[in-house]
């Protein structure tokens, strides 16, 4: 019985030896934590902040500002979200998506009802955005895992003693509580995997959006596309929108590529516009010109298909995947569901 037990506890031990060694770089656990302050913006007051983004929520942020001060900044659909412009240029315009831990920033807007910044005008450099993207892709599934890590090993220690019960009452108990225990592992084995793949977007709906010769306007067909596509994306779980614009071969290179971000633009404004799709749904579109192009430039069909947006709705395959069920195969007096 002592053998069986020690058995049951090996999982366990793994799971909070996985967690303790994981979580001071998961969870950046910070010696000066207990000392930062928030700020509370009174309403209407005009205020303008420089810091660095420290946490990110689905429609506000914290930036946390050289003197360890943190604010509340809340985004809304006419929050500007540009690149700081250079000398004779402006800045190149991103999605709220963009806003991520880790972001050098300057915010400016007024103090909302509850006492947060309500962000008009949202500006930082491109090598910031860089540096930021790079930490969030590291981070961010590092979080996911340790969280759903810890909240097996809740479930798993609160197991352990209820399966040594059975065993101890049962005849063959001892080979009842190994099974569940097997069975117990087999669905944090595949709890993790969903984890695992709350990352990886899987497309659920794709459209093409052609153009005429050097114009970015959508058709009336074109536009009845996209009010569908908009009522699929609406009703999906979790989803984002990826928009990618495209030219043929005809014109400068220079010319292709302006005029691809211009239809992909164009694309946008219609969901923005038509169907209020939220801004912070939207990956941030890129014009490819004339590269990637899908049929051949010299003849008159050919450039024609290349003159196209590309609309793809995206969703986590994580979400997709369904939560896994874990019982005890023989005594049925166990009985453990994954609320995720």
């Amino acid at each position: 019985m002592v053998t069986n037990r020690f058995r049951l506890l090996q999982p366990l031990a793994l799971v909070f030896g996985l967690a303790l060694m994981l979580s001071p770089a998961v969870f950046g656990q910070d010696a000066n934590q207990s000392s930062t302050r928030a700020r509370t913006v009174s309403s209407g007051e005009k205020m303008k902040i420089k810091g660095v983004v420290v946490k990110r929520d689905a429609d506000t942020f914290t930036i946390r500002d050289a003197n360890g001060v943190d604010t509340v900044a809340r985004l809304t659909d006419t929050t500007s979200v540009k690149t700081k412009g250079g000398f004779l240029r402006s800045g190149t315009n991103y999605g709220a998506t963009n806003i991520l831990r880790g972001l050098n920033l300057e915010v400016e807007g007024r103090g909302g009802a509850s006492g947060e910044l309500i962000a008009e005008k949202i500006r930082f450099a491109d090598s910031d955005l860089r540096v930021a993207r790079a930490v969030e892709s590291r981070a961010d599934p590092l979080e996911t895992k340790m969280a759903e890590v810890e909240q097996n090993s809740q479930r798993l220690s609160g197991q352990i003693d209820e399966l040594a019960a059975v065993s101890n009452a049962a005849r063959g108990g001892a080979k009842a509580a190994q099974e569940s225990a097997d069975a117990a592992i087999s669905g944090v084995n595949a709890t993790n995997e969903r984890i695992s793949a709350l990352d990886d977007y899987v497309p659920q709906e794709s459209l093409a959006v052609n153009f005429k010769v050097g114009s970015a306007v959508i058709s009336k067909t074109a536009q009845a596309d996209l009010d569908k596509l908009a009522a699929k994306a609406l009703n999906a779980k979790g989803y984002v929108i990826e928009v990618a614009g495209f030219a043929d071969a005809t014109g400068s290179t220079e010319r292709n590529r302006a005029l691809s971000q211009r239809r992909a633009d164009a694309v946008i404004r219609y969901l923005v516009e038509n169907h209020r799709i939220p801004l912070r749904r939207i990956v941030t579109p890129y014009g490819f010109g004339e590269s990637q192009a899908i049929a051949d430039n010299s003849t008159r069909d050919g450039r024609a298909q290349n003159r196209r947006v590309e609309v793809k709705v995206l969703v986590s395959k994580g979400l997709l995947q369904s939560a896994p069920t874990m019982t005890t195969p023989s005594s049925g007096m166990v009985s453990m569901v994954d609320p995720n």
